[in-house]
């Protein structure tokens, strides 16, 4: 089983996918930092 990500990691994604301007998309931020985009949008809830 891999291994969870760092919080403080999940914490600057989902900070700048909330602070994202307008036309960037969940997809592009998730493969920027490298995960998937389904994780990202369970992380944003």
């Amino acid at each position: 089983m891999p291994e969870p990500y760092p919080k403080e990691f999940r914490d600057d994604v989902v900070r700048v996918a909330r602070d994202r301007e307008s036309g960037v998309t969940i997809e592009q931020i998730a493969k920027d930092f490298g995960v998937h985009p389904m994780t990202l949008q369970k992380w944003m809830r």
